[in-house]
């Protein structure tokens, strides 16, 4: 259950210079229209702690859950603790679990006549795209912060040294930010806020059927071929390695270099795709 975005009224003041008349001045460019909109957006997110706390609250839950209740009866492998196993994981999966409220975020506005508004000044429709774009990935951001902050609480200590874990975090930061034009995408075709967080429940079982909480190699063997070679299980291989200083204990059959040039074309491919879609759905919207 996602709270409504309180709305702000977007004018043609709000994307305009301080130089002339309305009638006079031609429309905010790309990069204007998009920190605009990106401030405007993060503006609901602090008049909406909901919006802040919900996805990094079910993220937790699950962290706990897995940690204790279940951590003792999984055995990543030898000389690996289940902790160091699953917090990266965990990271990862906070990209979906926060997007969900992003995608109600988006069906919100479109369903309450801001895009409408948007549509009709004289700015880059692919720009309001992008501004929300840039909110949604700082949203995923402070999500990964606020898990592994808990992370470290519960156990969890990265040893792949400073440099690597540093890799590790922004690999998460771009995967963050490809990924939330997979939700902004969903907020733009479902028809509210309610029908966007269920269409995003769609993507979740992605964080389960993945190597975040158990190895691949445990899966029934019908399952492991997706489950190994799936985007969310492909980065979470690269970011797990840099925070424990390699693949080798992991068992993936790949190397490091591998498994982030791997993650690094998903992540192009997934901005390219639900990019040109989100632009263009949200250009043709009536």
């Amino acid at each position: 259950m996602t709270a409504a975005n309180p709305t702000i009224p977007a004018t043609a003041d709000t994307f305009r210079g301080s130089s002339g008349p309305a009638d006079t001045t031609p429309g905010a460019g790309f990069a204007t229209t998009a920190v605009t909109t990106s401030r405007r957006t993060v503006l609901q997110f602090f008049r909406t702690p909901q919006v802040l706390f919900m996805g990094s609250i079910q993220g937790a839950l699950f962290l706990f859950m897995f940690r204790y209740v279940f951590g003792g009866a999984i055995d990543p492998g030898p000389g690996l603790d289940y902790v160091d196993f699953l917090v990266p994981g965990f990271l990862v999966t906070v990209i979906l679990w926060t997007g969900m409220s992003a995608a109600a975020g988006v069906a919100e506005e479109s369903s309450t006549g801001v895009h409408d508004r948007l549509r009709s000044l004289p700015i880059p429709r692919s720009a309001v795209m992008a501004g929300r774009s840039i909110a949604d990935g700082a949203l995923t951001t402070w999500g990964i912060f606020v898990t592994a902050i808990i992370g470290l609480l519960v156990g969890w200590r990265p040893d792949g040294g400073i440099a690597r874990i540093a890799i590790g975090f922004a690999l998460m930061l771009v995967a963050g930010y490809a990924f939330s034009w997979i939700f902004i995408f969903i907020g733009l075709v479902a028809g509210n806020a309610q029908a966007a967080q269920g269409l995003s429940m769609l993507v979740i079982p992605f964080s389960f059927i993945s190597s975040a909480n158990v190895p691949v190699s445990s899966m029934p063997g019908w399952m492991q071929p997706f489950a190994a070679n799936q985007p969310i299980s492909v980065i979470i291989n690269a970011v797990r390695g840099y925070m424990i200083g390699g693949v080798d204990q992991l068992g993936v059959g790949h190397t490091l270099a591998y498994w982030t040039m791997l993650s690094l074309v998903w992540c192009a491919g997934i901005l390219l795709v639900f990019g040109f879609l989100s632009v263009r759905r949200f250009s043709k919207m009536k």
